[in-house]
């Protein structure tokens, strides 16, 4: 694959995992529960993957994450494009950050991902907002 989203590296140790209930544009949307219980979306004709390793992710994003359809398209792309900036920025700023911030998220804005993408990649930012007591910038919803 040509193009990267984001891997997002930490040990998983979920003990429930999701399963995406919905595929929008043509996504394929894989859980690999027999490895490291890993979330993964791939659209190979746009050569992308998003690959999301972080304990209790999958079992906050089934329980507490708003539903699918709750945001329009827009409002995540916006979000994503913002939260994911800041994160960039603190990636190479591991001094104030710690290890948190360990890799860089190529989201390019241009690109068309698709809601399945956008939706997964917003609510990862705002669990990881959530659990490490952090805030990328503007409003972090309250679940």
């Amino acid at each position: 694959m040509k193009k990267y989203i984001g891997i997002l590296m930490f040990a998983i140790i979920a003990v429930y995992s999701c399963k995406t209930q919905n595929n929008f544009s043509g996504e394929k949307v894989a859980d690999n529960t027999t490895a490291n219980d890993t979330l993964r979306i791939a659209n190979d004709s746009l050569e992308y993957e998003v690959i999301i390793i972080d304990p209790g992710f999958n079992s906050w994003l089934a329980l507490r994450a708003r539903p699918r359809g709750y945001y329009g398209l827009p409002y995540l792309e916006n979000k994503n494009q913002m939260w994911v900036t800041t994160w960039n920025s603190r990636v190479f700023n591991p001094q104030q950050y710690g290890e948190l911030y360990q890799m860089r998220i190529d989201y390019d804005p241009t690109i068309d991902y698709g809601y399945e993408v956008n939706y997964l990649l917003y609510n990862y930012l705002v669990y990881f907002q959530h659990t490490n007591n952090q805030r990328l910038g503007g409003v972090v919803p309250q679940y």
